[in-house]
C-alpha cells in the first residue's frame, strides 16, 4: 500500500509543486478519478467502489464521504488518498502547534464550522490544516482577508478534533451543550417518562449525539468494553483501556433513561424491560470502520448498568508473531496444530486473549483442502472461508446441539468457543477419537491444571491421556509505551525483586525499562498489550503420568520442564529483560510474590 508520509510542518515544506490538478467533488470526472485513486492506492477494492458508486448516486451525496459513513474506508486512509490525489501534506498530531496560531484574527466559530486548523505562520506564509482537501475557496478567502499565501494540509478529522479540543476546548463545551439541552428535555417530567416520550426523547439529535460520542471517543482511545453505571448523583462513563477502568466523564442522573434507551434502541432491545437482564448487539461506523459492538444490561437499585463490549476488526491483527509468542513457543504450537487429530486448550480468566489465540490458529489452518467450524456463544469475528455457528441456548440449540450436528458435517477442524459441562467434553473427545482437530478454550489458571479440571469435570483419565495434544495457558500484559518508557532507573531493586521470585537466576538487566507516562499514554506509562504465555506439549511421559491415579500437577510440570517447559512467569519475565513490559505487570497478572 502506497502512502503519503506524515511531514514536519514548517514553510519549507509546503511551498508549491508542479501538479496537475485533478477533478474536484463537483466535477463530472471525480468520481472515477478518486475511485482510481483509491484502488492505485489498495486503500479499497473494486466491489466496494461499485457500492459506495451507486449509493453515492441514489443520495446525490459525494462519493468520498459515502465511503466513510458506509464503513468501507477509515477516516485516516481517507485522509492519506486526499493527500495523494491532491498532492497535499499529510499530516499527524504531533504537527500541531503548542499554542493557537492567528487565535486574533480567525474566528474559532468560523475554523469550527469548516474544520480548519493553523499550523504555522511565518513570512508571508499561512499553513491551514484542513479535514476536506476541496476548500480552495475558503483557503482564498482567508489569504484575501489575511493579506497572506495560504497552502493547505491535511490532517485526519480524529486529530482535528483532538487539536481543537487540546487548544481550545470547544469538543467539550459542545458536548456540554449536549448534555444541558437533553437534561432540559427530561426536565419537568415526574417521575418515569412512558414509553413514546423516552423514545422521542432518544431520538433527538443532541442524545444520538452523545451517546455517538462516547463510542467514538472510547475506539479513539482503543478501549476493550465501555462502561455506564448509575449513581445516585450521576451516571459514570469508564472505559476499560489495556484491561485497566479509567474514568472517562460523568453525566448528569437525569439523562440516565434516555442514554439507556437510546443505546438499547441502538442494539435493538426492549426498552420497555427494564427488571430482567437483556444481550443485543450494536452494527455502526466509527471513523469510517465497521464496530461490531456488544451490549448487556443489568438492572441495578439505581437504574440499568451497562457494558458495551467493543469488537474493532481493524485492530486485531491474526497473527502469532505480533500477539508475542516467541519463535521456540510458536514452533511447538505450529506442530500441535499439524496433527491431524487431538485436543488442543487454550485456558486462562475472561478477557485473556484465548479467543484471539484460537482465531489466529484457525487463520492459519484456513486452507480449502479443510474443512473447518467453529461453536461459539457468541460469534465475536466473522472469518472468511470457516463455517461460523452462534449457539442459542434459550431454544435449545447449545453446544452439545450443535456439535453432534457438526459432526454429521465432515469437519476435519472443530473450534469450541468454551468447554463448560461434561457433555461438550465429552462430545470434543468423540470428536478428537474419530479423526478430528479439536480447538477449546477452558478456565484455570495453569496450563497443568486444565488436566485436573476436565477430571473434575467428569473425564476418565484414559480418554485424556489419548486425546489431549497440548494445553496453553495465557494472560496480557500492558506494553510499556514507546513513547516515554525509560531504562530503569533502580536496577538493583529491581535485580532484588526479580531473585525473590527466581531465586538462583542471574539475569541481564541491560534493556529493562520502567513506565514513565505521557500524552500519548494518557499519563499510564503503557500502550497496547502483549501476551505471556505457558505451553504444555503432551507427550508420551507426560500421558503415562496423566493416566495414574496418583497423578499430581507438581509431577506432571517437573516432567514437562524436561522437554523445555516454561511457565508463565518465566515467559513474562524474557519480556521484563526485552524491555517490552514491566515487572509489575508480569507480577500482577501471575500472583507470583
Amino acid at each position: 500500500m502506497v502512502m503519503p508520509a506524515p511531514l514536519a510542518v514548517s514553510p519549507s515544506l509546503v511551498t508549491p509543486r508542479p501538479f496537475q490538478p485533478r477533478p474536484g467533488p463537483a466535477d463530472n470526472g471525480f468520481a472515477d478519478a478518486f475511485s482510481e485513486c483509491l484502488l492505485a492506492q489498495g486503500l479499497i477494492d473494486a466491489g466496494a467502489v461499485a457500492r459506495a458508486r451507486r449509493a453515492a448516486e441514489a443520495t446525490a451525496e459525494r462519493l468520498d464521504h459515502v465511503l466513510v459513513k458506509l464503513g468501507l474506508i477509515a477516516e485516516a486512509d481517507l485522509a492519506a488518498a486526499y493527500a495523494a490525489y491532491c498532492d497535499l501534506p499529510l499530516l499527524t498530531g504531533r504537527d500541531i502547534p503548542d499554542q493557537p496560531i492567528m487565535a486574533d484574527r480567525l474566528k474559532l466559530s468560523f475554523l469550527k464550522a469548516n474544520r480548519l486548523l493553523p499550523i504555522s505562520c511565518a513570512a508571508d506564509l499561512l499553513v491551514l490544516a484542513s479535514v476536506d482537501p476541496f476548500v480552495d475557496e475558503l483557503a482564498r478567502a482567508v489569504s484575501y482577508m489575511l493579506d497572506l499565501r495560504v497552502e493547505l494540509a491535511i490532517l485526519p478529522p480524529a486529530a482535528m478534533e483532538e487539536a481543537m479540543r487540546r487548544l481550545h476546548g470547544e469538543i467539550g463545551l459542545e458536548a456540554r451543550r449536549d448534555v444541558e439541552h437533553v437534561a432540559a428535555l427530561v426536565a419537568g417530567d415526574g417521575g418515569d417518562l412512558d414509553l413514546d416520550r423516552l423514545r422521542d426523547i432518544a431520538n433527538e439529535a443532541p442524545v444520538i449525539r452523545l451517546v455517538n460520542q462516547i463510542i467514538a471517543r472510547a475506539v479513539e482511545r482503543r478501549a476493550s468494553d465501555i462502561h455506564i453505571e448509575p449513581g445516585p448523583e450521576a451516571i459514570a462513563i469508564r472505559y476499560r483501556i489495556d484491561g485497566f477502568l479509567q474514568h472517562e466523564k460523568a453525566a448528569p442522573a437525569p439523562l440516565r433513561a434516555a442514554l439507556t434507551t437510546r443505546i438499547k434502541i441502538m442494539a435493538k432491545l426492549d426498552i420497555a424491560e427494564r427488571r430482567m437482564p437483556q444481550d443485543g448487539r450494536i452494527k455502526t461506523a466509527v471513523r469510517g470502520v465497521e464496530i461490531d459492538i456488544r451490549v448487556a444490561t443489568l438492572p441495578t437499585v439505581l437504574g440499568e448498568s451497562i457494558v458495551m463490549r467493543i469488537l474493532d476488526r481493524s485492530r486485531v491483527e491474526l497473527d502469532f508473531d505480533k500477539l508475542g509468542l516467541d519463535a521456540i513457543t510458536r514452533g511447538r504450537l505450529d506442530h500441535l496444530m499439524a496433527l491431524p487429530n487431538g485436543i488442543v486448550l487454550v485456558t486462562g480468566p475472561t478477557g485473556s486473549g484465548k479467543t484471539t489465540t484460537l482465531y489466529t490458529g484457525l487463520k492459519q489452518l484456513n486452507r480449502p483442502e479443510l474443512k473447518l467450524f467453529t461453536v461459539e456463544d457468541p460469534v465475536e469475528y466473522q472469518l472468511s472461508g470457516i463455517n461460523q455457528i452462534q449457539v442459542h441456548p434459550a431454544t435449545g440449540f447449545d453446544f452439545p446441539v450443535a456439535l453432534r450436528s457438526i459432526l454429521r458435517q465432515d469437519p476435519d477442524v472443530i473450534m469450541i468457543g468454551e468447554i463448560r459441562d461434561l457433555e461438550t467434553a465429552r462430545i470434543a473427545i468423540q470428536a478428537s477419537l474419530t479423526g478430528h482437530l479439536v480447538f477449546s478454550t477452558l478456565h484455570t489458571n495453569s496450563a497443568v491444571a486444565a488436566i485436573t479440571r476436565l477430571v473434575d469435570l467428569g473425564l476418565e483419565r484414559f480418554l485424556l491421556a489419548s486425546t489431549i495434544s497440548g494445553v496453553m495457558a495465557q494472560r496480557l500484559v500492558r506494553r510499556l509505551c514507546p513513547q516515554c518508557a525509560r531504562p530503569h532507573s533502580d536496577r538493583r531493586r529491581l535485580s532484588e525483586q526479580m531473585l525473590m521470585a527466581m531465586p538462583g537466576t542471574s539475569f541481564d538487566l541491560a534493556q529493562t525499562r520502567e513506565p514513565v507516562g505521557c500524552e500519548a499514554c494518557s499519563n499510564t506509562g503503557y500502550h497496547g498489550r502483549t501476551m505471556i504465555c505457558e505451553l504444555l506439549v503432551i507427550d508420551d511421559g507426560i500421558r503415562e503420568v496423566i493416566g495414574r491415579r496418583s497423578q499430581d500437577q507438581h509431577s506432571m510440570e517437573a516432567l514437562a520442564r524436561k522437554s523445555g517447559f516454561r511457565s508463565l512467569f518465566e515467559d513474562g519475565i524474557i519480556k521484563v529483560l526485552a524491555g517490552e513490559t514491566a515487572l509489575d505487570e508480569v507480577l500482577r497478572v501471575t500472583r507470583v510474590t
